[in-house]
């Protein structure tokens, strides 16, 4: 919305090229249709309903008051000149035709009105709801970040300030703690550069290549290892090559975050099955675990960004919601979905999908 110098609101008449591709080919439309029917019959009632229809489908598909304005004024002389006797001539003398012409340019007006105005407040609403994200993941951060550095302060500070009483394997430990709080905020630090990438104004304007998708399983596995997990990974995909728009890196990293959270919170994992499986026109990918699986009051909430653990589910100090909330703007960034459910079995079940894209390879090898 634009303000003048006296601050007040002012009209949004933003013009811009793909405005006038849609303006021009719908009321073209509009006008082969009339034409059209008036081979078949002689009435001329349905003329300004299709053009009022045509107002309304552009001012739907166009930003601003503009074209919607535009295609009002258009369709009204264009009804009046092409399609009402006498023809080719504008005259808005004939009996009725000036209430019908009124009335079908306050549609217009009206129409374009409304559909901007629900346009601006969808766009509020999605920005109310990614400052919400951004609230719950600032909250989250500031407490998560806190403990982990206090403890690598007091380790290394433990370390520094002996005089000779702490053994080798005291030190040892010191030192082993306070690497694992650092391989943890780095983690936290690799969220963060994740959703920096996918914030803003258009937050699902990511850039896409067409990847396949065992490849991208693969990377994320053998980082995973890198960090040192004592976890085992088996991956099991079609035997056709799945082709998926996405950022290979932030789908790693939403992979990434899925098998540390097992790690994390699964209690005693010591496997990990990530499973792919075509599903029409999308892909969905399941990590799942052998672990204590998740207490079932907190599933509904697991996406949230700040949702502390209860007692007996890890590190109450530490929000198993931050990571999995990064998850979530990840995939939904990318036009899919994720949930959380526990296995029959044992252990919990990540699934996420993604939209299928490119050629897929039928060929088997």
């Amino acid at each position: 919305m634009f303000r003048d110098f006296k601050g007040k609101r002012s009209l949004p008449l933003r013009v811009y090229p793909r405005g006038w591709v849609i303006f021009l080919l719908t009321l073209g439309a509009a006008s082969v249709i009339c034409a059209l029917l008036r081979r078949i019959t002689p009435s001329d009632v349905h003329v300004p309903l299709i053009f009022v229809l045509a107002v309304l489908i552009v001012s739907l598909s166009t930003e601003g008051y503009f074209y919607g304005f535009l295609a009002a004024i258009v369709g009204v002389v264009g009804v009046n000149y092409a399609f009402t006797y006498p023809y080719m001539k504008l005259d808005f003398s004939v009996t009725g035709y000036p209430l019908t012409f009124l009335t079908m340019l306050a549609v217009g007006f009206a129409t374009s009105t409304l559909t901007t105005r629900l346009k601006e407040q969808e766009k509020l609403r999605l920005e109310s709801a990614r400052e919400t994200m951004r609230a719950n993941l600032l909250r989250a951060i500031s407490h998560d970040l806190r403990t982990p550095l206090t403890a690598i302060r007091g380790s290394i500070s433990t370390v520094l300030d002996d005089d000779g009483t702490l053994s080798d394997d005291a030190r040892r430990e010191l030192l082993v703690s306070a690497r694992q709080d650092a391989d943890w905020l780095f983690t936290m630090v690799e969220n963060l550069l994740s959703i920096t990438r996918i914030s803003g104004d258009e937050p699902r304007a990511i850039a896409k290549q067409d990847e396949i998708l065992e490849e991208v399983l693969g990377e994320a596995v053998q980082r995973f290892h890198g960090r040192g997990a004592a976890v085992s990974v088996s991956v099991a995909v079609p035997d056709e090559v799945l082709i998926l728009p996405m950022d290979a890196m932030l789908i790693e990293q939403v992979l990434l975050n899925l098998m540390d959270n097992a790690v994390t919170h699964g209690k005693n994992v010591t496997h990990i099955d990530i499973i792919a499986a075509a599903q029409g026109d999308a892909v969905s990918i399941s990590v799942a675990d052998d672990g204590c699986g998740v207490d079932s009051a907190l599933l509904p909430h697991l996406f949230d960004g700040s949702l502390p653990l209860s007692a007996g589910h890890g590190d109450g100090s530490r929000f198993m919601g931050i990571g999995l909330s990064v998850c979530k703007t990840i995939v939904q960034a990318h036009g899919g979905s994720i949930r959380a459910e526990n296995a029959a079995s044992g252990g919990a079940v990540f699934t996420f999908t993604l939209p299928l894209g490119g050629m897929q390879n039928d060929d088997q090898g």
